[in-house]
């Protein structure tokens, strides 16, 4: 697994399994600090999902309005939707990134 690191998005990522010789997913541990809302962007042809795992947040996918979301709650986010996501709790939340095909940071642009 390698290093958590901070992401331009405005959360910090961790890769658990992002590999060119497995492209049919990748998988990242996202950690957004308390109080931060991250940067509104888009992923071209990824789908996402977040599978929140602990913590507090709103999220924002689309044109459709916040929902709150906490541990045990998934997130699905289709290509090309633009989407932010806020820590409105009094720790780190923390979710799994999953993405179809994988991550790739040529499939990012920020929106915000």
């Amino acid at each position: 697994m390698a290093d958590e690191y901070y992401f331009e998005e405005g959360c910090f990522i961790t890769e658990w399994h992002n590999r060119a010789d497995d492209p049919a997913v990748s998988v990242a541990r996202a950690r957004v600090p308390v109080g931060v809302t991250t940067r509104w962007h888009v992923l071209s042809g990824i789908t996402e999902r977040y599978l929140i795992e602990s913590g507090a947040g709103e999220v924002w996918v689309g044109d459709a309005p916040a929902r709150r979301v906490a541990a045990g709650d998934t997130v699905v986010i289709l290509p090309g939707q633009r989407q932010r996501i806020r820590n409105v709790g009094t720790a780190a939340l923390i979710f799994l990134a999953v993405c179809t095909p994988r991550f790739v940071i040529e499939a990012y642009r920020d929106v915000g």
